[in-house]
């Protein structure tokens, strides 16, 4: 007889804290934790709202607090089975993500490497800190870009006009041979006519995509969403393309049903209304091969 695991899937979270705002770690906690995945946040730093047009933020820097929390664990032997990095306030921050990783070399690891969106880099990531993203980006197997952030990885302009399948899978190898074996890409227009979010598998040479309607709107946190959703899915099982079609749906659900309160986008989407679909364990069908 098969013995039955002691514990469920741990993920070490090293994001930020946004206290309003539903990002990062607040986002990121409820969504893994419903899946059956356990989290242990690994905070980068704590801030009152997140910078996205909420007035003078509150922050507290917490470089120093990461190398003394991995020496913990390291004493405490505890085993992670994923460790998930997000946004990242410093260059050292990044060497300290680089010792997790070294630290825990057989746990999934996945970079989110959450530099800009809309074409544009965010404000905080210097040229030196965007040019380092690439060595997370080596040792990650699996990295969650979205278009901007890809094409930063890649050193290439934004590309301005819908993707061709043939741009697409293109733009997936190449970020594959940074060295992630698993490669998705989140809001990709593409010359279909769809918005869609992309994937590869290099082991088995699969390109995959998942198309999602389009509601004309921006909320913050949807790529934390996105990446824990991805991420809780494939800790419980699910294969690449069925994990990218249940974080997409799940994303698709919380972002309408937040549109038809009409509330202020800064604040995110009501995640409390959509995570009850997270428990319900579905064969999903919706991807298609790019």
């Amino acid at each position: 007889m098969q013995s039955l695991p002691n514990r469920l899937p741990r993920v070490a979270a090293i994001h930020d804290m946004s206290g309003f705002g539903r990002c990062s770690l607040s986002v990121i906690l409820p969504v893994l934790s419903v899946m059956g995945v356990q989290v242990c946040p690994v905070p980068t730093a704590v801030l009152s709202t997140h910078t996205g047009g909420l007035g003078e933020v509150e922050f507290r820097d917490l470089t120093d607090y990461l190398h003394p929390a991995l020496e913990h664990y390291k004493r405490l032997g505890l085993e992670f089975d994923c460790i998930y990095s997000g946004f990242l306030g410093s260059e050292a921050q990044i060497d300290h993500c680089l010792e997790f990783f070294s630290t825990y070399p057989q746990a999934l690891s996945v970079v989110d490497p959450v530099m800009g969106d809309h074409g544009k880099p965010y404000r905080t990531y210097t040229p030196a800190m965007r040019s380092r993203m690439g060595e997370l980006a080596r040792v990650a197997d699996l990295i969650t870009p979205n278009l901007t952030e890809a094409s930063m990885l890649l050193g290439q302009e934004y590309p301005l006009s819908p993707l061709t399948r043939a741009q697409a899978k293109s733009l997936l190898v190449r970020l594959s041979e940074l060295g992630p074996h698993l490669v998705v890409i989140t809001g990709v227009s593409m010359a279909t006519d769809e918005i869609a979010n992309i994937g590869y598998d290099r082991q088995h040479n699969s390109f995959w995509y998942v198309p999602c309607d389009y509601v004309p709107v921006s909320y913050p946190g949807t790529g934390d969403i996105y990446a824990s959703v991805l991420i809780g899915s494939l800790l419980t099982g699910d294969s690449l393309p069925m994990a990218m079609d249940r974080a997409t749906r799940f994303l698709e659900i919380s972002i309408k049903t937040t549109f038809t309160y009409a509330t202020d986008t800064r604040h995110g989407v009501m995640l409390e209304k959509s995570l009850s679909y997270l428990t319900q364990r579905d064969v999903l069908n919706n991807y298609k091969i790019l």
